[in-house]
């Protein structure tokens, strides 16, 4: 197959993106397929005799590690002049493409934009559709079609830029509405760090959400083709999962499966398969909880396009189930080519 692996971008999560675009990329070379690294914002800019001769490239073969924090997107967008997302030739080559396979992460990537661009330009692509994207990327929304749908969630408040902000009960959750890797999130304990970690999070986006902390373990759950993949815990060696224990390693212990009873192990993954029903998810993703002292599994978040880096939760399913890293990039494939049979 003709494969164009789109990632990099412009959303914070952009060094996660280039990461797992390039292990993707190498991935579906090694199983035969003629795949082209792309990224959308940057694009191609080099001479092309025929389209095609992009997808012979094996550009973007060496590892990209992902920094500890952020990336400096003024920097990115000062590298190609203009305006717009979408790069130079990117459009042309998702068309010419058997399928797109998404490594995008963040806003740009997930909220259901770019995929209904794809589907009017009729381009197949990995996981997905634009309404899910949406739905899944907005937690103030999908939480309340989650708990209209009886998926216990922590209580939450959203508030907008500019709004007065009434005081919550501490601890608290304090991160923008429809971010990822947990960038500008804050685990806020008294009112004398509450303004500041608004402050952080509304610089990444005009709404934020207040939400309930709720001590306990967190767990995370793959979904494949609507089943469950095995349960993994996420340890953190100091600290939270935020974005730098998220990617650099050796700083969380991720057990997989986790340590939990049969009963515990089957109720968290038949409420992730609920979660991604409800919020109308297809092909993967991944579904986030929290394992409350009372027992209860709080769902914190569902993820349309999850991370494939070398330290990402997903392989790391995968592998539970035997199946290496190659064979997971074409069950990615194969269960988003389902929605265009």
């Amino acid at each position: 197959m003709k494969i164009a692996v789109l990632c990099g971008g412009l959303s914070n999560e952009r060094d996660v993106s280039l990461s797992s675009g390039r292990g993707i990329a190498r991935a579906l070379r090694a199983l035969g397929h003629r795949a082209v690294l792309l990224d959308l914002f940057l694009g191609r800019t080099e001479p092309m005799a025929a389209i095609d001769d992009v997808f012979t490239a094996e550009d973007g073969d060496s590892a990209f590690a992902v920094a500890e924090s952020a990336p400096d997107l003024a920097a990115v967008r000062a590298m190609r002049p203009g305006q717009g997302l979408i790069g130079p030739n990117v459009a042309d080559i998702c068309r010419a493409a058997d399928i797109v396979f998404l490594a995008l992460h963040g806003e740009e990537g997930e909220n259901g934009k770019l995929q209904a661009y794809l589907d009017i330009n009729g381009v197949r692509y990995t996981g997905s559709g634009y309404l899910a994207s949406a739905l899944a990327m907005n937690k103030s929304v999908s939480k309340s079609l989650l708990r209209a749908a009886g998926v216990p969630v922590p209580d939450s408040v959203t508030i907008h830029k500019g709004e007065t902000t009434p005081e919550p009960k501490f601890p608290c959750v304090v991160k923008p509405c429809s971010g990822g890797s947990s960038v500008g999130t804050t685990i806020v304990q008294g009112p004398e760090e509450f303004g500041a970690a608004l402050d952080l999070a509304f610089r990444y986006e005009d709404s934020v959400l207040v939400e309930q902390f709720i001590a306990g373990r967190e767990l995370t759950v793959g979904v494949l083709d609507g089943k469950a993949m095995p349960v993994t815990e996420i340890i953190p060696k100091s600290g939270f999962y935020d974005y730098k224990n998220k990617y650099q390693p050796g700083l969380t212990d991720e057990p997989c499966p986790a340590d939990l009873t049969a009963d515990q192990t089957a109720a968290i993954q038949r409420l992730a398969e609920k979660v991604y029903g409800v919020l109308g998810l297809e092909a993967y993703g991944r579904v986030d909880f929290i394992m409350g002292k009372d027992g209860v599994f709080y769902c914190l978040e569902a993820n349309t396009l999850p991370g494939m880096t070398p330290t990402s939760l997903i392989p790391r399913m995968g592998r539970a189930m035997g199946m290496d890293y190659e064979r997971l990039c074409q069950a990615l494939i194969d269960a988003s080519m389902k929605k265009y049979a």
